[in-house]
């Protein structure tokens, strides 16, 4: 479900050194850095500047390929000083095998390693949560956004609503709105992207970028962009690649 999803930090090299650490306890490699992001695969990682803000209050969870994966990331996190946001341990309240551990970021973004069965096999990130100052209204924002980009909601409650695709899932829990998360779905055709952002702005939404293609990411990239109700940078794109 998941193409990737880019944060922005205070300190790019202390974010960079933060995921470079704990990352790398779950086997998932650092791919390469520019002079614009540090990225991990699916996840990347890029300074904040005046006009493109922190990212703020997101919580991560990255695939773990064992319980003694989810304690070493703790472990290691921990002993280099970073800010513990919760010990391994089972978690029963989200599924009866599930087992986590959890980190801050140097900005405060809560950082988890998860193990469970059913987890995402095309990617490192198996879910996001993000606060929303409204979750109703937030919720139908990516009700539209959904037919095209893979994924439905699977869970609704006054103050949670689970987003699920055939891989990898997203919540939306009311609270202070998450801020800055840049969140990319993957399209199969570059019509795809072209009537999301078409239903979307048509809907009132706001355009964060009509759709193209941005070479400067790689030739054939084609992607469209819109902000959800709390500002969060919302993208599908074809990667056109066979």
């Amino acid at each position: 479900m998941f193409d990737h999803v880019t944060i922005r930090a205070s300190d790019r090299e202390a974010s960079e050194r933060f995921y470079e650490t704990v990352l790398a306890t779950l086997e998932i490699p650092k791919g390469f850095a520019d002079e614009h992001y540090a990225h991990w695969n699916d996840f990347s990682v890029g300074q904040a500047t005046d006009d493109k803000p922190v990212t703020r209050r997101l919580h991560i969870g990255f695939l773990a390929p064992s319980r003694e994966h989810v304690d070493e990331f703790w472990r290691v996190g921990t002993a280099a000083g970073y800010r513990d946001d919760g010990s391994p341990g089972p978690r029963p309240q989200y599924s009866d095998d599930y087992y986590g551990s959890f980190l801050l970021d140097p900005d405060g973004n809560s950082a988890e390693a998860v193990n469970h069965p059913a987890v995402r096999r095309n990617g490192w990130i198996d879910h996001l949560w993000l606060r929303a100052a409204d979750v109703t209204a937030t919720k139908r924002f990516y009700e539209l956004v959904g037919p095209y980009a893979g994924f439905g909601l699977h869970g609704d409650r006054p103050e949670h609503a689970h987003f699920a695709g055939a891989s990898g899932s997203f919540s939306l829990v009311a609270g202070e709105p998450t801020e800055e998360t840049h969140l990319a779905f993957d399209a199969k055709e570059n019509a795809t992207v072209d009537a999301f952002h078409r239903a979307l702005t048509e809907a009132g939404y706001r355009d964060n970028g009509p759709p193209g293609e941005r070479p400067q990411y790689h030739r054939g990239y084609y992607g469209a962009f819109v902000l959800d109700p709390d500002g969060n940078n919302v993208e599908v794109v074809n990667h056109n690649r066979s």
